[in-house]
């Protein structure tokens, strides 16, 4: 047998299901990215029309809210692609990316919305309370329907950071409505520019979570749920396998884990059954479908052991 065995690919079984929900998930991003770019450009008439920065602060957000589902409709499309000899893996990392991105994007809009309304506090403009209102509340309405069609889908990282646009722009058009019936009943404007700072907070404490899950991706970390000190542990115990060693878990993307490792079976003759049993063992209890495994000589194992 040679030194090394390689099971490439996705887990059997369930080709169809993933490609249905990759589907209906496509159709739902397109929907929701719609539906937020058309009220974008209400939002950005009426802003300016009614010197509002709530509603401003939404557009601009909204604008990247439609670019991030743009993206992250995209990522499936992309996702769906099968491997070639350049990308082994396939393309499903990409949806990662777009999470990444999409969560650097809220950080941006949310700093630039707090930078206007500490402008807005220290130099007061004025308001029109009742277009502002009427306004705000047709993209509330569109939000809750984007925010419908959205949350019926798959939980995936890249549908989450889709969702979690969504809800930075419905929460953007309850903190403008609050403002329009405070300024519309008690004239303080100043509602206004502190509403949308509440708002802001309320989104980069989400894309904080985003933006660390996809980078913990990108950079390989271990998925969530698993120790490799316990997997390390489980596979030493597997029968005809003598030792474990340099086992590296991560993830290619949210949902399809990978590991790489060395295994010293317990007799030589025994390498190929050792292999098996130890990816028998990796899927069954720690769904983990795909793993290269090196088998390693007894000697060079008890050499390397610190190595």
């Amino acid at each position: 047998m040679g030194a090394h065995d390689h099971f490439h690919g996705h887990a059997q079984g369930g080709g169809h299901s993933h490609a249905a929900h990759a589907g209906a998930g496509e159709r739902r991003l397109l929907i929701a990215a719609a539906l937020t770019g058309i009220f974008m450009l209400a939002e950005v008439v009426g802003g300016l029309l009614s010197g509002s920065l709530a509603l401003i602060a939404d557009a601009g957000h909204m604008l990247t809210d439609f670019a991030g589902l743009a993206l992250a409709w995209y990522g499936l499309r992309l996702a769906r692609r099968p491997a070639d000899w350049r990308r082994t893996f396939g393309y499903d990392r990409f949806t990662v990316l777009v999470a990444f991105a999409n969560g650097l994007a809220l950080f941006a809009i949310t700093g630039w919305i707090a930078v206007e309304a500490v402008s807005r506090l220290a130099a007061p403009a004025p308001v029109l309370a009742g277009p502002m209102l009427w306004i705000a509340l047709a993209g509330l309405a569109v939000n809750i329907a984007a925010f419908a069609v959205l949350s019926g889908g798959e939980r995936n990282l890249n549908m989450r950071a889709a969702l979690l646009h969504v809800i930075g722009d419905l929460l953007g058009s309850v903190a403008a409505i609050a403002a329009a019936l405070v300024i519309l009943f008690t004239g303080w404007t100043a509602a206004d520019p502190i509403l949308s700072l509440a708002v802001a907070a309320l989104i980069l404490r989400s894309a904080w979570r985003v933006v660390a899950e996809s980078g913990h991706i990108l950079l390989e970390g271990t998925p969530e749920g698993l120790d490799p000190r316990v997997v390390a542990e489980d596979l030493a115990g597997v029968p005809g396998v003598a030792r474990i060693g340099h086992l590296h878990l991560w993830s290619i993307s949210e949902g399809r884990p990978m590991a790489t490792l060395e295994a010293t079976p317990a007799a030589p003759d025994r390498a190929e059954a050792a292999v098996r049993a130890i990816k028998d063992r990796l899927a069954e209890r720690h769904a983990i479908h795909h793993a290269t495994v090196e088998i390693v000589a007894a000697a060079k194992a008890g050499e390397s052991a610190d190595g």
